[in-house]
This record gives C-alpha cells, sequence and structure tokens, in this order.
C-alpha cells in the first residue's frame, strides 16, 4: 500500500511536525507500507486541496498531519472514493476517512494546573499560531487547568497566526510578558524559539509542548505539556495497512502513554505529587478537561 504523509508547513520544525514524522518513519516497518513524504504545502485553503488532490491521485491512502485536515480532506476524499484517507488530530469520519486524536489538551490542563502552581505574579500567559481545533482545545484545556487550581489567576491568551515566524512570536512573547505574566505555555512549531529569546530576555518561564523541553532547556522551560503525535500517525498507518476503518474518532490519552506532563528538576515535589493525582483523575475520566475557551483574548498593541 502507498501512504502518502500529508504535511502542512515546515517539516523539520523542532515540533508538531518533526514529532509526526517519527510516526511517519515507524510506520515504513508496516508490513506491505511504501509511505512517500509530501511536505511544504502552506497554510492555504486552495494549496492545501490542490496538494492534497495530487498526493491521492498517486497513492491508496493519505495521512494528512494536523487540524487544518478537518476542512480540506473531506472535500478531496469526495473525490477518490476508492481511496483512504486519516486525519491525525481530526475530528472527521466518513466513508474513506478516519481520524485520529492524541488527546493533547489533557497535557495542556496539567500544564495550566502547573503555572497556576508556580506563578509568582498572578499572570500567566498562552501563545499560539494557528487558530485550528487541536490548538483552540489545548487554549481551553491549559486555561481550565489555571482555573482548577486557583481561578484568581490572570491569563493573558493570542493566537499570533503562525507557527513558524519566529520574529512574530517573539514579538508577541515580549508583548505577554509585559501584561505581567511569569510564564508562558507555548503551543508552536519552529516559532518556538522567538518566544523563547523573548522569555529569556524577559526572564520568565515557558512551558513547551508536543516534546520535552524540560530536557533541552530546564532553566527556561519549567515544564512541557508531551503530546506523542508519532503515536498517532503510527496507529493510523497501522490501520490503513491492515484495512481497519475506524467509524469514530479513535483517542489517544494519558492511558495509552501518548500525553503527559513533563516538569524542570526545580519544581518542588509536592507540586508534581499534586499533579500527579491530577493526571491519575483526568486519565480515569473522574475529572473531564473542558475544550471551550469564551474569555477574553490579547494583541499586542503594536503588530509585528
Amino acid at each position: 500500500m502507498k501512504i502518502a504523509v500529508f504535511f502542512v508547513g515546515a517539516l523539520h520544525d523542532t515540533g508538531f511536525n518533526a514529532n509526526a514524522l517519527v510516526g511517519a518513519d515507524a510506520a515504513r516497518d508496516l508490513p506491505g507500507a511504501e509511505v512517500e513524504i509530501v511536505s511544504g504545502t502552506p497554510f492555504e485553503p486552495e494549496a492545501m486541496t490542490e496538494a492534497l488532490d495530487a498526493a491521492a491521485a498517486r497513492s491508496d491512502a493519505v495521512i494528512f498531519i494536523g487540524g487544518q485536515g478537518n476542512k480540506v480532506t473531506p472535500v478531496v476524499a469526495a473525490r477518490y472514493p476508492d481511496r483512504a484517507f486519516a486525519v491525525v488530530q481530526g475530528e472527521v469520519t466518513g466513508p474513506n476517512i478516519a481520524s485520529y486524536d492524541v488527546l493533547q489538551e489533557h497535557s495542556a490542563f496539567l500544564a495550566g494546573c502547573l503555572a497556576a502552581e508556580t506563578t509568582k505574579t498572578g499572570v500567566v500567559g498562552h501563545l499560539s499560531g494557528h487558530r485550528v481545533t487541536p490548538g483552540l482545545k489545548g487554549r481551553a484545556a491549559y486555561a481550565a487547568g489555571i482555573a482548577h487550581v486557583d481561578p484568581s489567576v490572570q491569563l493573558v491568551t493570542g493566537f499570533c497566526g503562525t507557527q513558524d515566524d519566529s520574529a512574530v512570536t517573539e514579538h508577541w512573547a515580549t508583548a505577554i510578558a509585559g501584561q505581567g505574566a511569569d510564564i508562558l505555555f507555548t503551543m508552536l512549531n519552529a516559532a518556538r524559539a522567538g518566544a523563547t529569546r523573548a522569555c529569556r530576555a524577559a526572564g520568565i518561564r515557558q512551558i513547551g509542548n508536543v516534546g520535552d523541553w524540560t530536557a533541552v532547556d530546564p532553566e527556561t522551560y519549567i515544564g512541557s505539556a508531551v503530546a506523542r503525535i508519532d503515536l498517532g500517525v503510527l496507529q493510523a498507518a497501522t490501520d490503513l495497512t491492515s484495512g481497519t476503518r475506524p467509524l469514530v474518532v479513535r483517542h489517544l490519552g494519558l492511558s495509552d502513554h501518548a500525553v503527559r506532563l513533563c516538569m524542570a528538576p526545580d519544581v518542588q515535589p509536592g507540586i508534581a505529587a499534586k499533579l500527579s493525582d491530577v493526571a491519575a483523575e483526568v486519565s480515569s475520566g473522574k475529572l473531564i478537561v473542558p475544550t471551550e475557551y469564551r474569555g477574553p483574548e490579547f494583541t499586542p498593541t503594536e503588530q509585528h
């Protein structure tokens, strides 16, 4: 089976796409799988549709990486009823479409708990790029985690419109720090570097996502909301090659070891123990993580 794994934006982005690529490479070892990597498509509906159509025309199946695929994939899948499609971080299903969702909102909720437990100013931040469903869910979960620990903590949150432009994220992160935030949760890809520069310059801590950034820079990163997107990609490829077509969205969460919160060594043991208990409640379903946010949003006065 020829499987095209379809990426939007930079492939080696030290974030979401890079992690998904690990899963795509692992899929090459599946019996009968021939994997093609399709990357570099810009985050524009017409460009994504055109590139996805071309990938489907020369493949037996396509795995779309990212929530952007929720709108684009059904359009193309309808043109190719004899092909199989999967969306990782998706929420769409159909006769020839399956979706796989790594519940990064669960680790984002724990990130919110960590931010509320460790802030000294009582103000924390959040910065993401594109307004896709996984990012919106992650922001909502982070806000809920903050409120779960301390509703009095203020959240300064915004979507800057890019996952990969570090000049933009540096500007936004600096502006969020200027609002008094001493911890910033970033859901970014290549543009994380700009936010990290801003955090270092402002002397504030950051919480990363997807990978374990506390292992890379524990002085800057107080935590990281890990989300193993690669496991979602590998599960999608496994199902495609075996002929399995899930009729509902397949979720991978804490109990699947697909998400977790990593913390820097300087996080107090008492806080780590408390958050471990919260994680157990989320994993068991006793604590339901909200995925909608209706609070205020922040935009820098001067756009970069």
